[in-house]
């Protein structure tokens, strides 16, 4: 079973370097833009602290992913 992660009770350190890991990950897209690490990981943070998307721990890959909100409400 997935777990959501409260980002808001992570260490500032420990969020960065989730998101690094995140943004970072083979097959993330951003279109046809070029954006930097920070400006992904901003754009992250972002969604994370507006509520437009969660942090969860996905068991089976054992990663944590970001996912939409709107995903999280499709799967459960």
């Amino acid at each position: 079973m997935d777990t959501l992660i409260p980002h808001d009770t992570l260490d500032p350190e420990t969020l960065e370097n989730v998101l690094n890991d995140i943004v970072t990950r083979d097959g993330t897209d951003y279109g046809e833009y070029d954006l930097s690490l920070e400006q992904k990981r901003l754009q992250a943070l972002k969604s994370l602290h507006s509520g437009e998307a969660v942090l969860v721990f996905d068991t089976e890959s054992e990663t944590i992913q970001l996912i939409s909100k709107q995903s999280i409400q499709q799967r459960y």
